[in-house]
Protein backbone atom coordinates (compact mmCIF):
# COMPACT_ATOMS: atom_id res chain seq x y z
CA UNK A 1 0.00 0.00 0.00
CA UNK A 2 1.08 3.31 -1.00
CA UNK A 3 1.59 5.94 2.05
CA UNK A 4 0.24 9.60 1.94
CA UNK A 5 2.43 12.37 2.49
CA UNK A 6 1.50 13.39 5.83
CA UNK A 7 2.43 17.16 5.65
CA UNK A 8 -0.70 19.50 4.92
CA UNK A 9 -0.52 23.40 3.98
CA UNK A 10 -3.79 25.40 5.38
CA UNK A 11 -6.82 27.07 3.68
CA UNK A 12 -8.29 29.61 5.51
CA UNK A 13 -7.60 27.95 8.74
CA UNK A 14 -8.32 24.57 7.60
CA UNK A 15 -5.80 21.57 7.28
CA UNK A 16 -5.81 20.44 3.63
CA UNK A 17 -3.73 17.17 2.66
CA UNK A 18 -5.72 15.69 -0.51
CA UNK A 19 -6.19 16.81 -4.33
CA UNK A 20 -9.72 15.80 -5.64
CA UNK A 21 -10.57 14.33 -9.27
CA UNK A 22 -14.11 15.40 -10.29
CA UNK A 23 -15.82 12.13 -10.86
CA UNK A 24 -18.61 12.75 -12.87
CA UNK A 25 -17.01 11.29 -16.23
CA UNK A 26 -13.71 10.43 -17.93
CA UNK A 27 -10.14 9.18 -16.42
CA UNK A 28 -10.42 9.52 -12.64
CA UNK A 29 -8.79 6.43 -11.38
CA UNK A 30 -5.52 6.87 -14.25
CA UNK A 31 -5.24 10.65 -12.53
CA UNK A 32 -5.91 9.37 -8.41
CA UNK A 33 -3.19 6.21 -9.48
CA UNK A 34 -0.76 8.74 -10.43
CA UNK A 35 -1.58 11.26 -7.10
CA UNK A 36 -0.82 8.11 -4.92
CA UNK A 37 2.57 6.98 -6.08
CA UNK A 38 3.48 10.81 -5.36
CA UNK A 39 2.11 9.89 -2.24
CA UNK A 40 -0.96 11.99 -2.13
CA UNK A 41 -4.38 11.44 -1.19
CA UNK A 42 -6.90 11.48 -4.32
CA UNK A 43 -10.25 12.23 -3.85
CA UNK A 44 -12.96 11.44 -5.35
CA UNK A 45 -15.14 14.21 -5.92
CA UNK A 46 -18.74 13.71 -7.01
CA UNK A 47 -20.89 15.94 -4.24
CA UNK A 48 -20.90 19.08 -2.39
CA UNK A 49 -19.35 17.21 0.96
CA UNK A 50 -16.36 16.00 -1.24
CA UNK A 51 -14.84 19.24 -1.70
CA UNK A 52 -13.90 19.95 1.88
CA UNK A 53 -10.57 21.03 2.98
CA UNK A 54 -8.91 19.95 -0.90
CA UNK A 55 -5.78 21.48 -1.67
CA UNK A 56 -6.73 20.64 -5.69
CA UNK A 57 -8.70 19.72 -7.72
CA UNK A 58 -8.63 17.95 -11.06
CA UNK A 59 -10.73 18.53 -13.97
CA UNK A 60 -10.01 15.25 -16.01
CA UNK A 61 -10.30 14.40 -19.95
CA UNK A 62 -13.96 13.09 -21.02
CA UNK A 63 -16.94 14.66 -22.89
CA UNK A 64 -16.24 18.47 -22.32
CA UNK A 65 -20.46 18.80 -22.96
CA UNK A 66 -21.79 16.11 -21.17
CA UNK A 67 -19.60 17.48 -18.10
CA UNK A 68 -20.73 20.93 -18.28
CA UNK A 69 -24.00 19.67 -17.96
CA UNK A 70 -23.72 17.37 -15.28
CA UNK A 71 -22.13 20.25 -13.28
CA UNK A 72 -25.15 22.53 -13.60
CA UNK A 73 -27.79 19.93 -12.95
CA UNK A 74 -26.09 19.25 -9.84
CA UNK A 75 -24.80 22.50 -8.97
CA UNK A 76 -21.11 21.36 -8.89
CA UNK A 77 -20.43 24.58 -10.93
CA UNK A 78 -21.39 26.91 -7.87
CA UNK A 79 -18.92 24.61 -5.46
CA UNK A 80 -16.03 24.61 -7.44
CA UNK A 81 -16.41 28.31 -7.96
CA UNK A 82 -16.88 28.57 -4.11
CA UNK A 83 -13.75 26.65 -3.08
CA UNK A 84 -11.95 28.17 -5.81
CA UNK A 85 -12.00 31.36 -4.25
CA UNK A 86 -11.44 30.18 -0.77
CA UNK A 87 -7.89 29.14 -2.09
CA UNK A 88 -8.58 26.08 -3.89
CA UNK A 89 -6.24 25.36 -6.91
CA UNK A 90 -7.75 23.71 -10.39
CA UNK A 91 -6.29 21.38 -13.21
CA UNK A 92 -8.02 20.58 -15.94
CA UNK A 93 -6.67 18.04 -18.44
CA UNK A 94 -8.21 18.53 -22.26
CA UNK A 95 -12.21 18.65 -21.72
CA UNK A 96 -11.26 20.13 -18.29
CA UNK A 97 -9.17 22.92 -19.65
CA UNK A 98 -12.58 23.71 -21.90
CA UNK A 99 -14.64 23.91 -18.85
CA UNK A 100 -12.18 26.04 -16.63
CA UNK A 101 -11.83 28.69 -20.14
CA UNK A 102 -13.35 32.03 -20.53
CA UNK A 103 -13.90 31.65 -23.64
CA UNK A 104 -14.72 28.61 -25.92
CA UNK A 105 -14.65 29.31 -29.73
CA UNK A 106 -18.32 29.06 -31.14
CA UNK A 107 -19.66 28.17 -27.70
CA UNK A 108 -20.47 29.23 -24.43
CA UNK A 109 -17.96 29.21 -21.95
CA UNK A 110 -18.86 26.81 -18.52
CA UNK A 111 -16.71 27.45 -15.54
CA UNK A 112 -14.72 30.89 -17.05
CA UNK A 113 -11.85 30.62 -14.17
CA UNK A 114 -8.84 30.99 -16.35
CA UNK A 115 -8.37 34.09 -19.15
CA UNK A 116 -8.11 31.67 -22.22
CA UNK A 117 -9.49 31.08 -25.29
CA UNK A 118 -9.93 27.68 -26.60
CA UNK A 119 -11.19 25.34 -29.33
CA UNK A 120 -12.58 22.20 -28.92
CA UNK A 121 -12.06 18.97 -31.41
CA UNK A 122 -9.36 20.95 -33.23
CA UNK A 123 -6.60 18.21 -34.40
CA UNK A 124 -10.65 16.24 -35.83
CA UNK A 125 -11.84 12.98 -34.91
CA UNK A 126 -11.06 10.68 -31.83
CA UNK A 127 -9.06 8.60 -35.32
CA UNK A 128 -6.86 11.92 -35.43
CA UNK A 129 -5.42 11.50 -32.02
CA UNK A 130 -1.45 11.82 -31.52
CA UNK A 131 1.23 11.68 -29.00
CA UNK A 132 4.24 14.20 -29.52
CA UNK A 133 7.35 14.34 -27.46
CA UNK A 134 8.06 17.44 -25.90
CA UNK A 135 10.09 18.95 -23.13
CA UNK A 136 8.94 21.83 -20.46
CA UNK A 137 12.22 23.58 -18.65
CA UNK A 138 11.16 23.82 -14.96
CA UNK A 139 8.44 21.14 -15.00
CA UNK A 140 9.68 17.67 -16.41
CA UNK A 141 12.90 16.33 -15.78
CA UNK A 142 13.17 15.43 -19.37
CA UNK A 143 11.37 15.15 -23.12
CA UNK A 144 8.42 12.82 -22.56
CA UNK A 145 5.40 11.49 -24.90
CA UNK A 146 2.14 13.89 -24.35
CA UNK A 147 -0.94 11.77 -25.44
CA UNK A 148 -3.25 14.10 -27.31
CA UNK A 149 -7.17 12.21 -27.59
CA UNK A 150 -9.53 14.35 -29.87
CA UNK A 151 -8.11 17.48 -28.37
CA UNK A 152 -8.73 20.71 -28.48
CA UNK A 153 -6.58 23.86 -28.63
CA UNK A 154 -5.69 26.58 -26.52
CA UNK A 155 -5.30 29.64 -29.56
CA UNK A 156 -4.61 32.87 -27.37
CA UNK A 157 -4.29 33.31 -23.76
CA UNK A 158 -4.53 36.77 -20.94
CA UNK A 159 -1.93 39.41 -19.94
CA UNK A 160 -2.35 37.32 -16.79
CA UNK A 161 -1.53 33.46 -18.13
CA UNK A 162 1.67 32.22 -18.35
CA UNK A 163 2.36 29.97 -21.51
CA UNK A 164 4.19 26.62 -20.24
CA UNK A 165 3.82 24.81 -23.50
CA UNK A 166 3.44 25.98 -27.26
CA UNK A 167 3.45 24.14 -30.72
CA UNK A 168 3.13 25.24 -33.84
CA UNK A 169 0.37 27.22 -34.01
CA UNK A 170 -1.33 26.23 -30.45
CA UNK A 171 -0.61 26.43 -27.04
CA UNK A 172 -0.71 22.82 -25.48
CA UNK A 173 -0.44 24.36 -21.64
CA UNK A 174 -0.61 27.14 -19.68
CA UNK A 175 -1.45 28.28 -15.89
CA UNK A 176 -2.35 31.45 -13.93
CA UNK A 177 -1.12 31.31 -10.25
CA UNK A 178 -4.36 29.00 -9.37
CA UNK A 179 -5.15 27.02 -12.45
CA UNK A 180 -2.97 24.70 -14.78
CA UNK A 181 -4.44 23.56 -18.14
CA UNK A 182 -3.33 21.13 -20.29
CA UNK A 183 -4.90 19.98 -23.63
CA UNK A 184 -2.95 16.67 -23.50
CA UNK A 185 -2.96 13.28 -20.99
CA UNK A 186 -0.40 12.66 -18.57
CA UNK A 187 -2.69 10.64 -16.85
CA UNK A 188 -2.41 8.13 -19.62
CA UNK A 189 1.45 7.66 -19.74
CA UNK A 190 4.02 7.07 -17.10
CA UNK A 191 4.95 10.57 -16.79
CA UNK A 192 4.55 12.15 -13.40
CA UNK A 193 6.28 15.68 -13.80
CA UNK A 194 2.71 17.09 -14.41
CA UNK A 195 0.83 16.07 -11.03
CA UNK A 196 4.14 16.73 -9.17
CA UNK A 197 4.26 20.25 -10.04
CA UNK A 198 0.18 20.52 -9.60
CA UNK A 199 0.98 18.97 -6.20
CA UNK A 200 3.46 21.32 -5.17
CA UNK A 201 1.16 24.21 -7.03
CA UNK A 202 -1.46 23.26 -4.11
CA UNK A 203 1.44 23.79 -1.50
CA UNK A 204 1.86 19.58 -0.79
CA UNK A 205 4.81 17.70 -1.00
CA UNK A 206 5.25 14.74 -3.26
CA UNK A 207 7.82 11.96 -2.11
CA UNK A 208 11.13 12.77 -3.18
CA UNK A 209 12.29 9.55 -3.94
CA UNK A 210 10.25 9.31 -7.38
CA UNK A 211 12.75 11.83 -9.28
CA UNK A 212 12.31 10.51 -12.47
CA UNK A 213 10.15 12.12 -15.20
CA UNK A 214 8.67 8.29 -15.44
CA UNK A 215 8.11 6.10 -12.93
CA UNK A 216 9.59 2.87 -14.35
CA UNK A 217 6.54 0.26 -12.31
CA UNK A 218 3.69 2.27 -14.47
CA UNK A 219 1.85 0.28 -17.33
CA UNK A 220 -1.31 1.04 -19.26
CA UNK A 221 -3.32 -1.03 -16.61
CA UNK A 222 -1.89 0.53 -13.58
CA UNK A 223 -5.22 1.99 -13.01
CA UNK A 224 -7.35 -0.61 -12.99
CA UNK A 225 -6.59 -1.25 -9.31
CA UNK A 226 -8.35 1.63 -8.63
CA UNK A 227 -11.31 1.46 -11.00
CA UNK A 228 -14.77 0.26 -9.99
CA UNK A 229 -15.44 -2.75 -11.98
CA UNK A 230 -18.58 -4.89 -11.04
CA UNK A 231 -18.85 -8.26 -9.99
CA UNK A 232 -21.62 -10.46 -11.76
Amino acid sequence: MMMMNSESPELNGAITSAIGVLDLQGGVSEHIDHLERLGIRGIRVKKADDFQNLAGLILPGGESTCMSRLLSIFNLDEMIERHFRRGMKIWGTCAGAILLASSVVGESPCLRLIDIEIERNSFGSQMDSFTRKAHIPGMMSEAASLTFIRAPKIKKVGPDVSILLQIDDYIAAAESPEILVTIFHPELTGCLDFHRYFTRKCHLKPRNELKTTIDPSWNNTSWTRLARIGRG
